[in-house]
């Protein structure tokens, strides 16, 4: 794949805009679609005079076409449990509906697809690390249902048009990701902290803050996605970061990066949180010759200015 016209869906969103850069540096005429639900514009300004960049604002839960396009990259959903939450009908519309447009388009133009799932479909895993052989643990009518369901279909979907279109796929499984353009206020681990920090305030941690998160740098998980896309892996394939951390050493990293004096406060554990979550790669290091550069303490200082700045204009 060189110099082609690539789709991303959700293309304004935190790890959608960082994959339309990525593209770009590797030559490739963009276009990034999104209905600004929960991503944001601001993430692509820096883009506004690349001419071989496109931003179009549409709902892909519509039946939609951009023209002749060489892949579709489907990153379109809400990602966070606080954007999840509030928008639950949304996300399950855009893991079904919206996988089912998408992978049209590619049927269509003869495109190859990416689909962007997540480690939430392992949901409260009872293997650990976590395979991609290993079906999950899932609680269908849960609070966290509408999204661990979208993906799980849309893993289904995204196999079927293989199975029965002949579709060129790949499954990425997105382990717990960070550094700029989060957002603030979206619940997850490191914003949450980072926020809070800087702000001088305590760090909420929920439970005891033994549950455990790996966290995989941005530019670390674009480049296995990249990898991915690339290769001839069909099946779903785990990109994160195997070194896993408790909650409560996340917390003490980020205050010992921000200098904060702030103090650990407990509340209780939410619903069907997972108590353990880190991915085995094996796989990604096995076929794509990938794993991550970037540790924790490193990513959280390279991540430092961009939630500062954040801090100041929220």
């Amino acid at each position: 794949m060189t110099n082609a016209r690539v789709l991303v869906t959700g293309g304004a969103g935190f790890l959608g805009s960082h994959l339309c850069d990525a593209l770009l540096a590797q030559g490739h005429l963009v276009i990034a679609v999104d209905n600004l639900l929960t991503g944001s514009s601001s993430n692509l300004d820096h883009l506004s005079h690349e001419p071989r960049f496109e931003l179009r604002q549409l709902d892909i839960c519509e039946t939609f076409d951009c023209g002749k396009v060489e892949y579709v990259f489907q990153f379109a959903s809400p990602a966070s449990p606080v954007d999840y939450s509030n928008h639950g009908i949304p996300t399950l519309k855009v893991g079904s509906l919206g996988t089912f447009n998408s992978l049209e388009l590619a049927k269509k133009y003869d495109a190859k697809y990416l689909m962007a799932s997540t480690s939430e479909c392992y949901g409260d895993p009872l293997q650990h690390p976590q395979k991609e052989t290993y079906w999950g643990n899932v609680n269908p009518v849960g609070p966290r249902s509408v999204y661990d369901e979208a993906k799980r279909f849309s893993e289904a979907v995204t196999v079927a048009y293989r199975r029965y279109h002949k579709v060129d796929t790949r499954i990425v499984r997105i382990f717990n990701t960070y550094g700029p353009r989060m957002q603030l206020n979206d619940g997850r681990v490191i914003p949450n902290f980072m926020k809070q920090a800087l702000r001088g305030e305590d760090l909420t941690v929920y439970g005891d803050g033994s549950q455990t998160r790996s966290f995989c740098y941005v530019s670390d998980q674009i480049e296995g996605i990249l990898r991915l896309a690339k290769s001839s892996e069909l099946g779903p394939v785990n990109i994160g970061n195997p070194a896993e951390f408790t909650i409560l050493e996340c917390a003490n990293k980020v205050l010992a990066v921000t200098a904060a004096k702030s103090r650990i406060r407990y509340e209780p554990l939410p619903q069907d949180d997972p108590k353990q979550r880190c991915p085995d790669i094996t796989k990604a290091r096995q076929v794509l010759g990938w794993e991550p550069k970037i540790k924790l303490e490193d990513g959280l200082k390279l991540s430092l200015d961009y939630f500062r700045r954040a801090l100041l204009n929220h």
